[in-house]
């Protein structure tokens, strides 16, 4: 009040020039929405792309760029940081620049990396923090721009803050965390093409946790080391997790794994957050590139969650800077390895080993409900408590494929041809017509969702049988060598028990449904002289008959049987399209 007294009795002319250098001295330092509000408002979408392109315009280390289509008007931006003003991608790998890549806005309900991000490209081309020359920041502003402009107050109701913030859903209404092996949204196909062009070292995709109360106010999911593989899993385990937990907590900020407790509390411990390649993090993890998730606490205010997300990138970008070498040669020695393993895990579970962590929770309790008079869960903050928990942090395979030479796909199939041609998945055309010996699967079950999931009714538990058979296939079929970059990425969405498979998506649901049949008054007599023809399929049929009686009072089922077991039943029925050369 003094402040304002004082200026208010300054002659009118000083107080104009006053007030013109103060908008001057904003304009060039370029506060940032979240700043001028004390940290309660996240800057809107349109806000977010006019400030970069400011930072753009006045800094030369800094360049914005469009990276492909969206679900809506706007395209998908990425703002480059290069300490040395050079942006030629083909170069930085050469100059051993290790890149690292920040996705933002997966989730807009979500906004803290946004508003971290355009304080910390600011202060990075601003040198009030320090990039080392090695590094190359390419960050994502909003990734969900559709959601980002379905903007208001209560989607996130548990959520303490800002006032203003986007919709999970996307302009499809997608969770785009689930959406990186059926790539549904386009701005999900432009962010694969961009992470395959630019190969990042480290991948960080910024989010806000949802669940138990408890003292620390950031998270922090990374990639299961047995995922990353031997050699990096081991540095991960050993060298980055370390480094990144020591260097918050030397800022006041003590880490913990993602507090992934649902069904219990959290002081009785949790298993680490399994996640396949459909999440942003699953899918960088089959690039051999290191792969976190920050999660601050929701109930935080708004403006230390901004605050914790800033110093977690900024950890990263020191540690980085000083493990450079050896994030570069354990990424390159994995991928030595991939080329010459004879199998590869397509599935996890949890194994039941663990590690004990420091936690910091508030007791948990339970009174009655002033909704319900049930009793109801609570977490009291005034029983603060520190104690060691386990973290059940150990996978073991569950589903293994050996490593065929190549696989074959049918041109026919070009939304599946499509989602590996935007992976750079190298492919070859056959020239002609030919036959050619492949392992194929046929598929004896499976089990289906029974409410749709992200726009696709999921499989699962898929059962085959394998036999080796001789298929031909026409010019323009895609042969796919298996000893490739891709190779992971191949065999997670090609091997039809894989979660993530384009099978589990639905992408093959045309096999599965016959397109011929027969009239049974018509078959009858053909059926006759098949059997006749025939002494094993009559064999075949007569021992059905004995071991299931409903099959032996059903004349549709046996001449089914017949019919299946006979040349006029399509080959292609139950038939997995992509076949294997072994």
């Amino acid at each position: 009040m003094v402040i304002y007294s004082y200026f208010y009795r300054m002659p009118s002319g000083f107080r104009i020039l006053l007030l013109a250098a103060l908008i001057s001295f904003k304009a060039a330092a370029q506060i940032t929405v979240f700043e001028q509000s004390g940290g309660n408002a996240s800057a809107a979408y349109e806000e977010v792309v006019s400030y970069y392109k400011k930072l753009d315009q006045r800094y030369n280390t800094i360049r914005m760029a469009e990276a492909g289509p969206t679900d809506v008007i706007h395209p998908l931006h990425v703002v480059y940081y290069s300490a040395d003003s050079g942006f030629n991608e083909l170069q930085w790998k050469q100059q051993g620049k290790l890149i690292i890549l920040i996705n933002n806005g997966i989730h807009p309900g979500e906004p803290d990396g946004i508003d971290a991000s355009m304080m910390l490209l600011r202060d990075a081309a601003s040198g009030t923090i320090r990039v080392p020359e090695e590094i190359v920041l390419a960050v994502i502003p909003v990734f969900n721009i559709g959601g980002a402009l379905n903007r208001g107050s209560f989607s996130r109701a548990n959520q303490n803050g800002p006032v203003a913030y986007g919709f999970r859903g996307n302009a499809q209404n997608l969770d785009l965390n689930r959406d990186f092996i059926k790539m549904d949204a386009r701005e999900t196909q432009s962010l694969v093409r961009l992470f395959r062009w630019l190969d990042p070292d480290i991948f960080i995709d910024n989010h806000v946790s949802n669940g138990a109360d408890y003292q620390h106010l950031m998270t922090l999911l990374s990639v299961n080391p047995a995922k990353q593989g031997d050699t990096m899993g081991q540095f991960l385990k050993s060298v980055l997790e370390p480094a990144v937990y020591e260097s918050m907590a030397g800022k006041g900020l003590e880490l913990v794994p993602y507090v992934n407790h649902w069904g219990n509390t959290p002081d009785s411990g949790w298993h680490q957050f399994y996640e396949p390649p459909r999440f942003a993090s699953g899918y960088a993890s089959l690039f051999q590139t290191y792969a976190f998730v920050p999660e601050t606490h929701m109930l935080k205010p708004y403006k230390q969650r901004v605050e914790a997300t800033y110093a977690l990138m900024e950890s990263f970008i020191q540690i980085a800077g000083k493990h450079a070498a050896r994030i570069r040669e354990t990424r390159e020695k994995e991928r030595t390895a991939l080329r010459a393993k004879a199998s590869f895990v397509i599935d996890w579970k949890p194994d039941t080993g663990y590690t004990l962590i420091r936690f910091k929770g508030y007791e948990a309790a339970y009174k009655p409900s002033l909704v319900s008079g049930l009793p109801r869960l609570y977490y009291d903050r005034t029983k603060p408590y520190t104690k060691m928990v386990r973290f059940y942090d150990r996978l073991k395979p569950s589903a293994v494929a050996a490593a065929p030479k190549a696989y074959i796909i049918p041109q026919g199939w070009h939304k599946v041809i499509e989602r590996l041609q935007l992976n750079n998945v190298a492919m070859q055309p056959l020239e002609r017509d030919t036959v050619i010996t492949v392992t194929v699967y046929r598929i004896d079950s499976f089990g289906t969702r029974s409410q749709p999931y992200e726009g696709h009714y999921l499989h699962h538990n898929v059962q085959f049988r394998r036999t080796t058979e001789k298929i031909r296939f026409n010019r323009g079929d895609y042969l796919i060598p298996f000893r490739q970059p891709s190779c992971r990425y191949l065999a997670e969405t090609l091997e039809p028990n894989a979660p993530d498979a384009f099978f589990a998506w639905g992408f093959f649901d045309a096999v599965l449904q016959q397109k011929e049949y027969f009239s049974d008054y018509v078959f009858e007599d053909e059926a006759v002289k098949l059997l006749q023809s025939d002494p094993q399929l009559k064999k075949l049929l007569d021992d059905e008959k004995k071991k299931d009686k409903a099959f032996a009072g059903d004349a549709r089922s046996q001449l089914d049987f017949i019919y299946r077991h006979s040349p006029y039943y399509e080959p292609g029925h139950l038939r997995y399209p992509v076949y294997r050369i072994d």
